[in-house]
Parts: C-alpha cells; sequence; structure tokens
C-alpha cells in the first residue's frame, strides 16, 4: 500500500532480478483510474483504507494464488488516498516458470483485489462526487474461479 505514484519499471526489474533464472513467464496488469465513468469526466478517486485489514485481505489474496498455482513470486502494489484520472492504482506481477500458470494467477487476483480488498472508493467527477462499490460484474468474475 502507498499513496505515490508506482515506479512500475524499477519495480518491474526488481521482480526480474528475483525470478533470474527459475522461469520462464512474467505477467503484468496495470489498473488505471478511468478518465470517464458513465459519462462524466472523472478528475481523482480516493481511496480510503484500514492499514492492517487492507494489507491482511491482499495478503490472502496473494496466499490462495499461490495455493492454486506453482509461483515463483508475486507482487501486488495498490494506492491509497488521492489518485488523478490516468494514474495507476494497482500493479500486479506474477512470475511462474510457463505463462498458463502466470496469466491464470495474474487474472486470479486482480480479480479478488476487486472484490476481497478491504477498501473504500470515492469517485471525484466534475459534477460531484459519490463512493462507488464494485460491479456485479466483478463479483461474477471472482466466483468463476471457485
Amino acid at each position: 500500500m502507498q499513496t505515490e505514484p508506482i515506479a512500475f519499471i524499477e519495480e518491474w526489474t526488481e521482480f526480474l532480478r528475483r525470478i533470474e533464472g527459475k522461469g520462464g513467464a512474467v505477467v503484468s496488469f496495470s489498473g488505471i483510474v478511468r478518465e470517464f465513468n458513465q459519462d462524466s469526466k472523472v478528475e481523482e478517486l480516493y481511496l480510503e483504507h484500514y492499514p492492517e485489514m487492507t494489507e491482511q485481505s491482499i495478503h490472502q489474496i496473494i496466499d490462495k494464488a499461490h495455493e492454486k498455482w506453482e509461483l515463483l513470486d508475486t507482487l501486488v502494489i495498490h494506492r491509497v488516498g488521492l489518485i488523478k484520472s490516468r494514474e495507476q492504482i494497482v500493479v500486479v506481477l506474477v512470475g511462474a516458470e510457463h505463462r498458463a500458470e502466470a496469466f491464470s494467477a495474474c487474472e486470479f487476483i486482480i480479480d479478488f483485489l476487486k472484490t476481497d480488498t478491504i477498501l473504500w472508493k470515492k469517485e471525484i467527477r466534475h459534477d460531484g462526487s459519490s463512493w462507488i462499490e464494485s460491479l456485479d460484474t466483478d463479483y461474477q468474475r471472482s466466483k468463476h474461479w471457485e
């Protein structure tokens, strides 16, 4: 969890160094704050969190991914606080010996980050603001892993 922008290239480079020589696949996901939501211009997204609970929920998701697939390493960086439109909100990196495991685990992690991470999101638009919840489609995506 961090408030500052994600240094993707540096994180990617360090991740590759950690799994060097061990695997043949690294999959990444980078989530960006949308500029528009339902035709309204989004200025910023505010993410409130309770540090211990939020971090624990993310670690549980990562642990489940490691139980399901043989992974070499995983990294999740999630921002909190005020995040401007078009900035990265989350980065997921997954390393595995083979691409199928890496792709599946990355998708699994991001699906559950959308539904099971303890965060409160407030969308700040040019015409006002409102707290937002996970979408039904987000819950449907995470249920398909059961």
